[in-house]
């Protein structure tokens, strides 16, 4: 993949950020999806800006939402050579929170379809108090659509995640400045 490649939604990511859209402040999930990905220098500028280190490119993230405090949330370019709907969906949060949410964009639908957001994900050890996840069977039916063997509950997901990179925090805080 190259920086300046096509920003456009993968058709599976296009049609659950439709219904995410939809029911945005509904559900309680704090997750904001954008219409497409940033661009490659909107990218760079803003992990220049979260990390303090000038000398960086956004070149191995598509960031595709945000959260309401203006954490990113976005695919980390890891796996070279593999299709972007193969890479992790990694959350970058406004207050230096980060976590790896899901293993790829099969996971992440049914997250979602779980009644989590990123943020929910990346910090489930710190719930909001009172909420609670709340499924979605529009969001169940996107993901029953595009990766109906990735069907997991939205822990195992995040169990998952968490144990095939679990040194992702260390990786990204080696980037600050």
């Amino acid at each position: 993949m190259t920086a300046h490649e096509d920003r456009q939604f993968p058709a599976a990511l296009a049609a659950a950020m439709a219904v995410r859209l939809e029911c945005f402040g509904e559900d309680g999930v704090d997750f904001e999806p954008y219409e497409s990905f940033l661009t490659a220098d909107e990218t760079t500028e803003w992990l220049r800006a979260w990390t303090g280190n000038g000398e960086l490119t956004g070149d191995d993230f598509r960031v595709f939402g945000q959260d309401g405090t203006g954490g990113n949330v976005a695919f980390w370019l890891v796996r070279p050579g593999r299709e972007l709907v193969e890479q992790p969906v990694v959350f970058l949060g406004s207050e230096g929170e980060t976590g790896v949410v899901a293993r790829d964009l099969g996971a992440f639908l049914w997250l979602l379809a779980d009644g989590f957001g990123p943020w929910e994900a990346a910090t489930s050890y710190d719930p909001e108090p009172g909420w609670s996840p709340r499924g979605n069977r529009y969001l169940a039916a996107v993901a029953e659509q595009f990766a109906p063997d990735r069907r997991a509950s939205a822990a195992e997901i995040i169990t998952q995640a968490a144990r095939e990179f679990p040194d992702f925090d260390d990786t990204v805080m080696r980037l600050c400045r």
